[in-house]
């Protein structure tokens, strides 16, 4: 199903909000997916701002489609993907397994090493352990295992406040999660690149004013600077393309994805690292699926439209193909 062929008259509920850390870019990636269709003439698109009661909200509801804008748990993991397969309505972005996959580092570095796609070697920690010691040579990372737009993320080295070793009065992830990724640091430069449908879109290049590329960082206007295209030399550019479109594919997204890496400029190629893959990136104003989508001339409107348009045709897919083994 092409863009522009789809029925003005469907019911799309744009699923936003929820109760994790990301609830209120959630909000503004909803909020613009409900104004970006109802300009685009749609005609029935209800804006539900999920809570505990989303089962029956929905099954009253009885939508076409579901958009799904949610970020983080519970709307990124696969708990309302599974809840939507089991209730049979359609939903955009990834399914179930490959959300469940690509939320959890750790997973995500299981599927994708043994295809060669280069990520920082890492560990899982006891966040008290680090009370006692360093578990690798600083500078390194502590993240959550299952959290997006760097929440909870601290880089940790010889100059940081946190200690020697880590206090535990310290303001860090440890203080809020049993357990945290260690991934040695990587130097040099911040990029990214997103994957609509099966097409990699661009590089581009996030240069913060302060710190690093963090929650605040990413949904603050002012305080990153987005070069797009990135400016990379063209193989470097190629390189990350061809291994976000490769992560996308080997882990199933489906929709828009985005992959985000480090790239130590002093090492070539060999220094190029995919850090993680979004499968529910963000539609925000600031967002950079929205960014890149306009770079190859899609603007946001037609972008939403063509994620719905894929949601759709895959689930008459797999309709079908039920029907024929039936």
């Amino acid at each position: 199903m092409s863009v522009g062929l789809l029925d003005r008259n469907l019911h799309i509920v744009v699923l936003m909000g929820g109760w994790s850390a990301e609830r209120p870019v959630s909000l503004m990636s909803g909020e613009g997916v409900v104004a970006a269709l109802r300009e685009r003439g749609f005609t029935n698109v209800t804006a539900l701002d999920m809570d505990r009661t989303v089962a029956a909200r929905l099954a009253e509801l009885n939508p076409d489609v579901v958009f799904n804008a949610l970020h983080g748990t519970p709307g990124e993991d696969g708990t309302i993907q599974g809840l939507l397969d089991l209730m049979r309505i359609p939903y955009t972005h990834s399914g179930l397994t490959t959300s469940a996959i690509a939320i959890d580092k750790e997973l995500t570095k299981a599927v994708l090493v043994p295809h060669g796609v280069r990520m920082p070697k890492g560990k899982m920690v006891d966040s008290s352990s680090l009370y006692e010691g360093d578990p690798m040579a600083r500078p390194f990372v502590l993240k959550p295992v299952n959290e997006g737009s760097s929440v909870g993320v601290a880089i940790v080295t010889d100059e940081s406040n946190y200690g020697h070793p880590i206090s535990a009065k310290a303001e860090g992830p440890w203080m809020h999660f049993e357990r945290l990724l260690a991934e040695p640091f990587i130097r040099g430069r911040e990029l990214t690149v997103a994957v609509l449908g099966d097409e990699a879109l661009c590089v581009t290049e996030l240069k913060p004013k302060a710190g690093f590329y963090d929650f605040d960082a990413k949904y603050t206007d002012g305080l990153t600077e987005h070069v797009c295209p990135a400016e990379v030399p063209p193989g470097i550019a190629d390189a990350m393309m061809v291994t976000a479109l490769a992560a996308h594919r080997l882990l199933g997204c489906k929709g828009a994805s985005r992959s985000d890496f480090r790239w130590d400029d002093q090492q070539g190629e060999a220094g190029i690292y995919l850090l993680e893959i979004n499968t529910q990136p963000g539609m925000t104003p600031l967002s950079l699926v929205p960014e890149q989508a306009r770079h190859r001339g899609i603007g946001y409107g037609e972008l939403v439209e063509r994620i719905i348009a894929e949601a759709l045709a895959g689930a008459t897919n797999k309709a079908e193909a039920l029907e024929n083994t039936g």
